[in-house]
């Protein structure tokens, strides 16, 4: 099967997109960009391309599973695919901290050991359906198991917690540099038979479901053409012809999601981007923040870290906010001053957070005034597009300046770029 990948090298996420012939997305990819573009960009591909071998096992069903239980099935197998490529990963990472264990230190490889068979008696928990992660990637996963099962073995064993961190980082990125490969097919039966075995409710026939995954997985996934695009873009080793920009890529990408598209913003980890196209996608104007990350997601993410929190739980704390406590400076640079000062003065996390996102959009809303401002339908992209409290705020001040617009948020929109690039490389081939 020909295949067109696009793939978006941010900041902070690689996300790829894989495009049949048709336009049709068979899948997505995202891992975080680490400081290897080339090993982002290959994790990306691969998620891509598992993702693709569950659109075709879906299409291959038939009568394994009844209708209403195929979406159940899919979530439930991508969750043990994933778990069997987190366990591999968590093998790789304990053989690498064993070996820069010395001699001499046998309590701490003894500690060490404890530490991962904890996290791996957990993992079944960790990627069941209604399991709550502030990450779904595998530094962040592991990290926060080794920090917290690190420091419990150590006081058990009587051993330096301080020596079983040093441990890990030493190893996390090399093991990062080094993601899981092995045999997908293997892996796809054996996240199949354990679905089987673990919800019999969905009354799955195994055999037919088998024979369909078999079928799945022997489709040849040609990579026919590849486009990118994103920060780290000139980092890929693609010819000149393979390279489009981010704008170019934003703006199509949005085009496709809804072909009535005319005005983008995506908020990036990296940058604010406004985008003019037309009826075909084609960008007409744009306009980006200044050189700095600031009210971006970098910014987003350092105020996470600041309050102790996961990313995606900002949004949710703001929305229970009493008032919007005015802020100003979306500077990452002074972020963590004026948080501590306004927390010092006694206003709630809650109201601060309500007063950031506020902050946020209304940079926003100059850089999309400067691009040309509004015109119907406007795109809101980029992985901030999923942060409910800024999505209210700007739904708010569109309506104060624009009136009534209709606003489009895909829940893919983080992968816009990648679309945007991999509908480049399909057309390319035309």
């Amino acid at each position: 099967m020909d295949c067109f990948i696009g793939i978006d090298l941010g900041s902070t996420t690689t996300k790829a997109v894989l495009m049949d012939e048709n336009f049709e997305v068979l899948g997505r990819g995202i891992t975080n960009s680490r400081s290897n573009y080339e090993t982002a960009a290959a994790v990306a591909k691969q998620e891509a391309r598992l993702g693709a071998r569950l659109t075709l096992f879906s299409r291959n069903l038939g009568d394994a599973v009844k209708a209403e239980y195929v979406d159940e099935l899919l979530e439930d197998l991508e969750l043990n695919i994933r778990m069997i490529q987190f366990l591999e990963q968590l093998e790789d990472l304990r053989e690498t901290c064993a070996g820069h264990v010395r001699d001499g230190q046998e309590g701490i490889l003894e500690a060490l050991n404890e530490v991962f068979r904890r996290i791996e008696a957990e993992a079944p928990d960790m990627f069941s359906r209604d399991a709550k992660r502030k990450s779904d990637f595998f530094r962040d996963i592991a990290g926060s198991r080794v920090m917290s099962l690190g420091e419990e073995v150590a006081k058990e064993a009587d051993v330096p917690f301080d020596t079983l961190l040093n441990l890990y980082d030493k190893s996390i990125i090399d093991v990062e540099n080094r993601p899981p490969e092995g045999n997908m097919g293997e892996k796809f039966k054996r996240g199949l038979h354990r679905v089987v075995e673990t919800e019999p409710h969905l009354q799955v026939d195994e055999d037919k479901a088998q024979a369909a995954m078999s079928q799945a997985v022997d489709v040849e996934l040609e990579e026919t053409y590849v486009v990118g695009t994103g920060y780290g873009r000139v980092t890929l080793p693609f010819p000149k012809e393979h390279i489009r920009s981010e704008i170019l890529c934003h703006g199509l990408g949005a085009h496709m999601m809804y072909e009535d598209t005319r005005t983008v913003l995506d908020i990036g980890g990296q940058d604010t981007k406004a985008i003019q196209v037309d009826g075909k996608g084609i960008v007409e104007n744009f306009q980006m923040n200044d050189r700095c990350a600031a009210g971006c997601g970098r910014y987003l993410g350092y105020i996470a870290d600041e309050m102790n929190m996961g990313l995606h739980e900002l949004g949710p704390l703001a929305m229970k906010a009493t008032k919007s406590v005015r802020i100003n400076s979306t500077c990452t640079v002074f972020a963590g001053a004026e948080l501590r000062d306004r927390l010092a003065l006694g206003e709630k996390r809650e109201d601060i957070l309500a007063g950031l996102h506020r902050a946020i959009i209304l940079r926003a809303m100059s850089i999309i005034s400067r691009s040309g401002g509004i015109t119907d339908q406007f795109t809101f992209t980029g992985g901030v597009a999923n942060n409910e409290a800024a999505v209210i705020e700007l739904k708010k001040l569109i309506k104060e300046n624009y009136g009534e617009v209709t606003i489009n948020i895909n829940p893919a929109s983080i992968y816009t770029g990648a679309l945007g690039a991999a509908t480049f490389a399909r057309r390319a081939v035309n």
